[in-house]
């Protein structure tokens, strides 16, 4: 959440910014600001273009940064928004993250008789760094000192009128990179400003800062001591981040799903063995093989990709497993035995807040942790023992379409190879694989249907309420699908397990009430049959999604029907989320709403 960028070199920083700030503001529109050295700060609500439409033609200099909000202290107003400052003018703030102690702090400076413009915990920040910044005192020196009374999280650039040719970045929870060009040096929340200049990076860790100039650069500890980073090379390109002649970035990442699942499970398929190859977990297979409990962690839609993957690990390997969300986990008291259990944290992002945390706790207690991120060098990636990368590529839009996919898609080839190491036969080891080779093309058979998925966005767009119904594996692509259509089209929808429908939500069915009902022909058909009936019966409408060859008989009892490919039952929740994800893509295109930055939210959710 929130977006940085900074950049120290020959060039006028003001374009090198803007055209960050536009790549970064999937991570929050609310407002955004912009400093350059030698000319101060512009700062305005609304999206990125505001800020754009109102910079002067002379606002120029080769030092700046920039910063683009989703609101956290204060509504999303100019004044709340960033850069923040002290007082005088002289220590300018952009950050992300969350200062927990800054009432406290606030209330020291209130006494004082300071005067605060704004409602953030930033310009607390800023007052706190310009008060350790006396004469004499180097920049970095005052961040260090000022960093040792804050407790909570941040990501921040610091930039000071003292010295109009450095910048100083840190960490702490909250992702920052610096990006090494020739001459030129960038700093960011995330690789999406920067690839376009340099694909050679450096990751911060937690406690350390960085300070640039046009000179280069020096990474160090808050207690002074110097620290080599490596230089990693980003695997990302340009193009990969860009729309490709698309509406949306949502629509680009959907017509990549197959595409995605192929990079998933490209060099680790062994179907002439009937196993899969993880080269991230091979260290941890004793590990994993002696575990009683496996636990998967993860948020949003990242946790209906891990309640999949449960059943599939069950189903396959027979090994007990649960899920927890991430933003829970931490907080329940401890039952994890480090003897028998494992963890796996999922995040497109690898820096959600929440599951890094849940990581943490896990680690506290000596378990072991594996990570499931599509993000190399995100903080899940270097904070776990070892993991699996997902590599479908950048995904920008809010909505995850293509990521959560990959997901589940990791998760099986974990089954999958957990399964063979106990009691999968080498036959059905290669069934499987073979069902697994062919998920590309049935993917692209449903993407090929969208204009009729569109149609039938047209007849729903005004729905007002709508249940997601599904059983066993569909149960939880009934809750992705409704926080889908909840993210980028404002309908209220829930997803359930459709046997609790009867249980009290069949009290809300009604003529105006839509249910989408999952019922493919798997080992629940005619169960889920059985829902729609008792919807029909109370006069509610439904839109149900199954498998060919059941299109005829599921028409007599449904309003509407998508139909998909047949696969292996345990694989169907990869191609029924196809379809939900363009069902709410197009009510929302009809609903004429911001499908790639809807309301209030933000792409990585980087505080609590």
């Amino acid at each position: 959440m929130c977006g940085i960028v900074g950049y120290v070199g020959k060039k006028n920083a003001t374009p090198v910014l803007m055209d960050g700030l536009r790549a970064l503001e999937y991570r929050g529109y609310d407002s955004a600001g912009i400093y350059v050295a030698g000319r101060g700060a512009l700062k305005r609500a609304g999206k990125v273009a505001v800020l754009a439409d109102s910079l002067p033609d002379d606002f120029e200099g080769t030092l700046g940064m920039a910063h683009t909000r989703w609101a956290t202290h204060g509504a999303p107003t100019e004044q709340n928004a960033h850069p923040h400052s002290d007082p005088t003018g002289a220590v300018w703030v952009v950050h992300n993250g969350i200062i927990e102690n800054y009432a406290d702090l606030k209330a020291s400076f209130l006494a004082e008789g300071v005067t605060f413009k704004s409602e953030t915990d930033t310009e607390v920040l800023a007052c706190l760094i310009a008060k350790a910044y006396t004469d004499g005192v180097l920049l970095e020196d005052a961040v260090s000192d000022a960093l040792a009374q804050v407790r909570g999280t941040y990501g921040l650039v610091v930039a000071s009128s003292r010295e109009p040719e450095k910048l100083v970045a840190a960490r702490a929870s909250s992702p920052v990179m610096l990006g090494i060009g020739d001459d030129e040096y960038f700093i960011a929340s995330d690789a999406t400003p920067i690839l376009k200049h340099t694909r050679d990076v450096i990751y911060l860790d937690d406690g350390e800062i960085a300070i640039l100039t046009p000179e280069g650069y020096e990474v160090r500890t808050h207690t002074r001591t110097k620290v080599e980073k490596p230089v990693e090379t980003l695997e990302w390109d340009v193009e990969a981040a860009q729309k490709k002649g698309y509406e949306h970035f949502m629509l680009k990442e959907m017509m990549e799903i197959p595409e995605a699942i192929e990079n998933t499970m490209r060099g680790r398929l062994l179907p002439g063995v009937g196993t899969v190859k993880l080269g991230g977990l091979e260290s941890a297979l004793p590990d994993l093989l002696s575990a009683k409990r496996i636990m998967l962690t993860g948020c949003g839609s990242a946790s209906y990709a891990a309640r999949v993957g449960e059943l599939m690990i069950e189903e396959f390997a027979g090994l007990p497993v649960e899920v927890e969300l991430g933003s829970e986990l931490r907080y329940r008291r401890p039952t994890m035995d480090p003897k028998d259990t494992v963890l796996f944290a999922i995040s497109q992002s690898g820096e959600t807040l929440d599951t890094i945390e849940a990581i943490r706790e896990a680690k506290r207690h000596g378990v072991r942790v594996y990570g499931v991120v599509n993000v190399v060098g995100s903080s899940i990636a270097r904070e776990t023992d070892a993991g699996v990368y997902n590599h479908a590529g950048p995904e920008i839009s809010v909505a995850s379409t293509k990521a959560v996919i990959s997901q589940m898609t990791v998760l099986a080839l974990i089954a999958i190879l957990l399964g063979r190491a106990n009691e999968l036969s080498q036959t059905e080891g290669a069934a499987l694989i073979k069902e697994l080779e062919r998920l590309p093309d049935l993917a692209r058979e449903i993407l090929e249907k969208r204009e009729e998925i569109h149609e039938l966005a047209k007849r729903y767009k005004d729905t007002e309420n709508a249940f997601y119904l599904g059983r066993k594996f569909q149960c939880p692509i009934a809750s992705e699908g409704a926080i889908k259509l909840k993210e980028i089209s404002y309908i209220h929808a829930e997803g359930y397990a459709a046997g609790e429908m009867k249980h009290g939500p069949i009290a809300l069915i009604e003529p105006s009430f839509l249910s989408v009902v999952l019922v493919p022909e798997d080992s629940m058909y005619e169960k889920s049959k059985s829902n729609i009936q008792e919807i029909r019966a109370r006069g509610g409408r439904v839109l149900a999604v199954t498998t060919e060859g059941c299109e005829d008989d599921i028409r007599t009892l449904a309003d509407d029907v998508i139909v998909i490919p047949k696969t292996h039952e345990a694989f169907l929740p990869i191609l029924t989320t196809i379809p939900l994800q363009l069902f709410a893509y197009y009510v929302a295109l009809e609903r004429g709403l911001p499908i790639d930055m809807p309301r209030n939210l933000a792409k990585s959710v980087t505080v609590e």
